[in-house]
Order: structure tokens, then sequence, then C-alpha cells
């Protein structure tokens, strides 16, 4: 299946799986809510500033892709959205879990590191320990359809390699240039603390700001 979104498509598509997930409840969701969920503070890289025709737009252009559909409630007047990109009899897409949990970090929050994915899809699934990450993205990378996420040259200072998905395109490999003299032994053990309690903190911080957000 052939699907090929723009930047703006991926952020109302992931924030529709984002709040199906998360918040059956107050799911499909309006177009004021759906604004909401594509601007939020937390949870989304880069921030974004989108007004309500432009998300309406996106809407109706997924709309017209069948990725999207508009559902009224008995007796209400608001038209809501609810998503048919994947896991519904509508899509050819039809994913466990934890890929469709990988699918909608990448969307909402742009090239992740195994690592990063692990902490920041625990909303919308569980993963054991990092080979079971590794397992989805390999599923995902691999997939004799078409590949649907690419594995990123690994960038100087990053421990692990970044994931993007393919939904947009093919993606711009950056050139990574060779380092000499890479620290290595306790150096790197270093590193790897580091990294460790900037995404503590970082985890801390976005918990505080859904806090927040929903207060």
């Amino acid at each position: 299946m052939g699907i090929t979104l723009t930047f703006n498509e991926t952020r109302v598509i992931g924030s529709l799986i984002e709040k199906q997930i998360t918040t059956p409840d107050q799911y499909p969701l309006s177009l004021n809510a759906l604004v909401g969920a594509c601007n939020q503070k937390s949870n989304r890289d880069p921030v974004v500033e989108l007004d309500e025709s432009t998300v309406q737009q996106m809407l109706d252009e997924l709309v017209k892709k069948r990725l999207v559909t508009e559902k009224s409630g008995f007796g209400s007047r608001v038209t809501k959205y609810q998503h048919r990109f994947a896991n519904t009899e509508f899509s050819e897409l039809q994913f466990t879990d934890q890929q469709l949990g990988i699918i909608c970090v990448l969307f909402l929050r742009g090239a992740q590191t195994p690592g990063e994915l692990r902490s920041r899809t625990n909303r919308l699934c569980k993963f054991a320990d990092m080979r079971e990450v590794e397992v989805a993205l390999r599923s995902l990378a691999e997939r004799e359809e078409r590949p649907l996420v690419i594995k990123l040259p690994r960038e100087p200072g990053r421990r692990e390699s970044r994931y993007a998905h393919l939904f947009s395109g093919e993606v711009e490999i950056p050139e990574v240039p060779e380092q000499a003299g890479r620290p290595t032994g306790q150096y790197d053990e270093r590193i790897t603390l580091l990294e460790q309690k900037i995404e503590e903190m970082s985890q801390r911080l976005e918990k505080l700001a859904d806090r927040f957000e929903t207060g």
C-alpha cells in the first residue's frame, strides 16, 4: 500500500493514534481537540502551532485518501474524526501494539533511537526489554511489501543509531564524518550515564507538562 504523507498529515494521524490509545473515552476527536493534540507542548518534536483551518485542510485531504473518517455521535452536532490508517477493517496496514506505538512516536517526534522509543512509547505499548524494541524495529524495516522504517547512520556523540519512518518518502541521510580519537572505555561509560540521566530528567519534565496541560 503506497501511502505518502506530508509532515502535517503525520502529525494529525499520529495525534489521532495517540489519543485513541491513551484517552479512548475522548476518542474520536473534534476539530478543536485535534488542533490541541497536534499543538501539544509535550511529546511533540518539533512543537507546532497549526490553526483550525490548516488542520481542517489536512483532515479533508486524509478523508479523500481514506485514512481518516468523520463520525457524528447520536444527538451531537459536533463532527468528530478517527483514523483509518492502521488496524481497522479498512486498512491493509495491520500492526502489533508495539509496531503501532513505534510508528506513532516516529510520527510525533521524528527520528528516535531504540532507547528513546522504549521510554517514549510507555503509554502506548509495553516493551519488556531493548531486545523487543529491536525486534519490532527490524520487522518494520524488513517488511516484504515495503519497508516502513529505516536505520540512520549513528551520529557523533550518540551511543545508538536513530530510526525514521518512511511514510513521507525517502529520508535524507546526513553524511557522518569519521571521528579521529573517539573516546573509549571509561569515557564511553560516562557518556552513557549522562545520556541516561538526561533521558530520565526529560521524562520527568514531560510528565509534569502533561499534568499541567490536562490539569
